[in-house]
């Protein structure tokens, strides 16, 4: 995880209908100097969300890197294979309003998508917002705590 005076880490995934905004994500992320975690798909060839949900979540939870950003092609699918791992607040956003109250009111680590729903330029826009929005904490931290108390009382 990095340290408080640099960038955030960020992991990166996407099923094969969002790897083209994946890889818009990415060249943005690397430009704008975040190191990324590519845990792929690296083309358009068919695979399954649930595989690349998983990695990025894996990676935040282990802390191996501070956020996750994963995109199929509605984003449902590979937001609710990140929420299996244990710790993972996957948001599903739509648009930069979604994508900032997912970190000011849910305390989200993931950023979900959907390729075939939001364009390359809205995206990047929510990433940026995203990464920019601290948590508000205050009421929401209780509402948070209640999710974590919810996830252990189901052994996940």
């Amino acid at each position: 995880m990095s340290d408080a005076s640099a960038k955030p880490r960020i992991a990166i995934g996407a099923d094969h209908a969002g790897y083209p905004v994946k890889e818009s994500i990415k060249k943005y992320l690397e430009g704008a100097g975040y190191a990324v975690d590519d845990e792929g798909t690296w083309s358009e060839e068919s695979v399954d969300y649930p595989d690349y949900g998983k990695a990025v979540g894996e990676r935040v939870a282990a802390k191996q890197d501070d956020y996750g950003i994963v995109v199929c092609a509605s984003g449902i699918g590979i937001s609710i294979s990140a929420n299996k791992v244990a710790g993972i607040r996957a948001a599903l956003a739509h648009d930069v309003t979604t994508a900032r109250l997912s970190r000011e009111h849910n305390d989200a680590n993931v950023l979900a998508m959907g390729g075939r729903v939001v364009s390359d330029a809205l995206a990047i826009e929510m990433v940026k917002t995203f990464l920019s929005t601290p948590f508000a904490h205050g009421r929401h931290q209780r509402r948070i705590d209640k999710i974590a108390e919810m996830e252990k009382e189901s052994g996940g």
